[in-house]
């Protein structure tokens, strides 16, 4: 079964996606590039946080029990921004995230749910490249996300207790991995990737520089790597067919 998206460096447009991130923030510094892209062309797009991201932030007076709802906010407040239609928040704690059953069977849960095409989500190996790119509940929530795609939303066996129709998403798509097939030019909404990274104001003090300088930086240097012309922005992927 095709979807007709082919491995170009424009691809069509899917009906729904699934975003799955291991915290706030990922998502929108990760692909929201190409979230922008697809909510403009009518994709119905659902973001998944696995954690609420409660050991992240810079103010030490902020206290500990307040910082989950701060990010859920500030994650709310990014997807407004991208056109996202929803965000689901699995509340898992923030550092350990493990491959096990319980989020496999939630996130089989919201692929069956949602019936997404293509499912966006971290790579599932470790690069040397960027280290702060390969924390490890980024790698587990890649992991987690491959085995809900395959074998477990699509196995009418599997997770009975859900009572949902199997389901098979054609493709993954995996941002910050040490490989990428498929580079996507995100010149035309890097206002909106920008708007929803800045939303995430107790994450942005570990910038060096501004959030806008910062993005800039990062997505030119991707869109020369892939070859795209001088002065565009562009966000990198590995792309595997899952159908």
């Amino acid at each position: 079964m095709s979807t007709g998206i082919p491995h170009g460096p424009e691809p069509l447009t899917p009906a729904r996606a699934l975003v799955i991130a291991a915290h706030p923030d990922d998502a929108d510094f990760g692909a929201g590039g190409l979230i922008a892209t697809w909510t403009a062309g009518g994709c119905e797009v659902t973001v998944v946080c696995v954690t609420d991201g409660d050991s992240g932030g810079f103010d030490a007076d902020v206290a500990r029990e307040d910082v989950p709802g701060i990010r859920r906010s500030e994650q709310r407040a990014a997807a407004d921004a991208l056109g996202v239609r929803e965000c689901v928040f699995l509340g898992r704690s923030d550092g350990w995230v493990v491959v096990d059953r319980g989020l496999r069977l939630e996130l089989a849960r919201t692929i069956r749910r949602v019936r997404p095409e293509v499912v966006v989500t971290h790579a599932a190996e470790r690069g040397y490249r960027f280290v702060y790119l390969y924390h490890p509940d980024h790698l587990a929530t890649g992991a987690a996300a491959l085995a809900a795609v395959y074998p477990d939303a699509r196995n009418e066996f599997a997770f009975p207790e859900l009572d949902l129709a199997p389901w098979e998403v054609q493709q993954v798509w995996q941002f910050g991995g040490p490989e990428d097939t498929h580079a996507v030019d995100v010149t035309d909404v890097f206002d909106a990737k920008m708007k929803a990274c800045s939303a995430h104001d107790s994450q942005t003090p570990m910038l060096d520089r501004s959030v806008e300088d910062e993005l800039r930086e990062h997505l030119g240097r991707t869109a020369v790597e892939h070859g795209l012309p001088a002065g565009r922005l562009a966000e990198a992927f590995r792309v595997v067919d899952t159908a």
